[in-house]
């Protein structure tokens, strides 16, 4: 049996690629998913404590059926299904929503537990107040409450990043699928391949250390 022989030459030569998607469309994908999951994960929390009952019902059902559902069935519903309900998006575009859409549920638990985690004396003495509901949210209770929860956001940062050779699925030239077209090319998956989970680790141990330190600053 042949012992597996590593090419340099050939891994300088798709290294720039492979750097590049990375950079150029797996960070930017992550990001910009990040930040629809925050934003709308917010939403979704503030929006739960409304005293209706029915909204709070139907909030909590949608909420478990996107994350009971795999994220890539939820990725080829977007992409292939949605342009038959008039609505087609790139893929990257469809890579950013679900993704962004998936994690909003996951942010929206988290953003839960900090808010609940506000005393309840600060609720009442923004009642006794007479402040408004905007001030309430935005002058008192998130500006205790998002400090927080930066830790645990931020793991969810690190698993949405992991999440993102998903688009592969549907050719979205990031990382993953960047490093199977060049091993489609010359029938050497191993040196592409490795690469890839060697670059996913330069991102991804840094942004767990920066996670640990804030958790060590803002946890308590």
């Amino acid at each position: 049996m042949g012992g597996i022989s590593w090419d340099w030459n050939y891994t300088l030569q798709i290294l720039p690629d492979l750097i590049r998607a990375l950079l150029e469309v797996t960070v930017v994908v992550t990001i910009l998913s990040f930040v629809v999951a925050l934003v709308l994960g917010l939403v979704l929390a503030i929006v739960m404590r409304t005293p209706n009952v029915v909204v709070q019902q139907v909030l909590r059902w949608v909420m478990e059926f996107i994350r009971s559902t795999p994220p890539l069935v939820q990725l080829f519903f977007v992409y292939y299904v949605m342009p038959h309900l008039g609505l087609t998006l790139g893929t990257i575009t469809a890579g950013v929503v679900t993704l962004g859409i998936h994690y909003s549920t996951y942010c929206a638990e988290v953003y839960r537990a900090g808010i609940e985690d506000v005393p309840r004396g600060q609720w009442e003495a923004c009642r006794a107040l007479s402040l408004s509901t905007r001030r309430t949210w935005l002058g008192v209770i998130l500006p205790q409450a998002i400090p927080k929860v930066i830790p645990a956001q931020g793991n969810n940062l690190i698993s949405l990043l992991k999440d993102v050779p998903l688009l592969a699925a549907i050719a979205t030239p990031e990382l993953l699928q960047t490093a199977f077209e060049a091993g489609n090319k010359t029938l050497s998956y191993l040196e592409p391949l490795t690469m890839a989970g060697v670059l996913f680790l330069a991102v991804s141990i840094p942004a767990s250390i920066l996670i640990r330190r804030l958790e060590r600053r803002f946890g308590h």
